[in-house]
């Protein structure tokens, strides 16, 4: 027996290293979400009978870190399985084999080749990073902050009369899913009860933010904090100057234009103003005002926001800031008849800008074949499908209310989304379609096109 499984563990592995990076982030991710559904579907991990899809349902958007669900988790889930969520969303928010790997580096102080092209598949790192501070930066920086954000939930549920049991547990799990902007509630109506409360407010942008961000700004600044001598990379000052511009831009139209909003009084107006625009940007999906009853300009605009996302190498989903700016400064550059792309005085690789222009384009098109899917089977509002759409492929979680009610056609096209959001697009193109240049295709000859 030990044998039999020594030789098939042998080949299991042999046809890992035969897989490129993007194949085995695709099939890493999809083992995740196809064993935890297995652990859902357990009977005794269950308050009410789940069908299978809901099961592969949550298991998907937990892994993804997306947050849309289809039955409460709460009233259909046991604390056990709250606790396997948990974990899925957890494995899902800090990346494929980045916690073996920060181990296989804490006892042999080495990575393999293997597991070094895999993490630089799923992290885009600039040179200025190593692969080794990136990893430590990302496991201990995401312990620090989920134990500071339980720490601070604990506090402010205490107030609300919670048994210490139930607090602690509420506290641990709504910390690592903010942090991981995963969006998962044990409140069947979100957050929507403590739209003024702001200590609970604070911890979850606070835990959002700084998952957001990304880890190489995080590992970044560390290592200039460390070493003042050390340059912040063009990634870092992009990501900070970018977000922090768009989450303003939500914040007030948020404030002045939606009514849902703009009726509350006092601090409330401003905390939900901000916490709408934060979590849409964030991609971290909790809500603390109904998106149902958004008047069609805001849902447009928390489309949109939703569409860029936050960090790249972070936890959270969307296109990405650094895709956005380099679309936009290749606009700027051809606009004004320049050969170099630049921005903000800094010139853009032009491999960088073909991975920008490519994922924008590939982005853009999934959410439009996503929602003419829907559109097909769904009897809802164009723009609730559409905004259903852009939740699911970036990874948000916020939904004007059309989840539960979705055809099985309908949520498996979700669940597809969900799945290819978290991988990434390009990652998720490159896995299903790349293939070895032929002597064939190398011979091709180039040829000008108009554009």
């Amino acid at each position: 027996m030990k044998n039999f499984i020594s030789r098939a563990n042998t080949k299991y592995l042999a046809l890992k290293r035969g897989w490129s990076p993007q194949q085995n982030l695709f099939y890493g991710f999809l083992t995740y979400i196809l064993l935890g559904t297995l652990l859902l579907c357990l009977p005794w991990l269950q308050k009410t009978s789940t069908s299978l899809l809901d099961n592969l349902f949550i298991a998907t958007s937990a892994v993804s870190t997306t947050g849309l669900v289809t039955v409460s988790v709460f009233d259909s889930y046991n604390i056990i399985g709250q606790g396997i969520i948990m974990l899925l969303f957890q494995l899902g928010g800090i990346g494929y084999l980045t916690f073996t790997t920060f181990m296989l580096l804490s006892t042999t102080r080495k990575i393999t080749p293997w597991h070094k092209s895999i993490l630089n598949t799923e992290f885009t790192l600039p040179n200025t990073i190593e692969i080794k501070d990136f990893l430590k930066s990302i496991v201990l920086y995401t312990l620090i902050m989920e134990v500071l954000g339980a720490i601070l939930f604990f506090i402010a549920f205490k107030s609300q009369g919670m048994s210490l049991g139930e607090n602690l547990w509420l506290s641990i799990f709504h910390s690592i899913s903010a942090f991981c902007t995963a969006g998962f509630s044990l409140f069947n109506s979100g957050f929507t009860e403590y739209v003024d409360n702001s200590l609970i407010n604070f911890t979850i942008s606070m835990l959002a933010i700084t998952g957001s961000l990304g880890f190489i700004v995080i590992t970044d600044v560390g290592m200039w904090i460390k070493n003042k001598s050390h340059k912040l990379s063009f990634t870092t000052k992009i990501v900070v100057v970018v977000s922090t511009l768009l989450m303003l831009f939500g914040f007030l139209f948020f404030y002045f234009v939606e009514p849902t909003i703009y009726n509350l009084e006092g601090s409330a107006r401003v905390t939900a103003a901000f916490f709408q625009s934060m979590t849409a940007m964030t991609t971290v999906g909790f809500n603390t005002v109904d998106f149902g009853t958004f008047i069609l300009p805001m849902i447009l605009i928390t489309v949109f926001l939703m569409y860029i996302g936050a960090s790249p190498s972070g936890t959270a989903g969307g296109m990405k800031i650094t895709t956005l700016t380099a679309v936009l400064a290749i606009m700027k550059s051809r606009l004004r008849g320049r050969k170099n792309i630049t921005f903000l005085g800094r010139r853009i690789p032009y491999e960088r800008l073909y991975v920008a222009t490519s994922s924008f384009i590939f982005y853009t098109s999934i959410i439009a074949i996503g929602t003419f899917l829907l559109t097909l089977t769904e009897d809802f509002s164009f723009e609730s499908i559409l905004f259903e759409v852009s939740s699911a492929l970036g990874t948000v979680g916020l939904s004007t209310g059309i989840t539960g009610n979705l055809s099985v056609f309908g949520k498996s096209t979700v669940i597809v989304l969900m799945f290819i959001g978290r991988l990434g697009v390009l990652t998720f193109g490159l896995a299903i379609w790349s293939k070895s240049i032929t002597a064939k295709e190398r011979e091709i000859l180039k040829e000008d096109l108009a554009v």
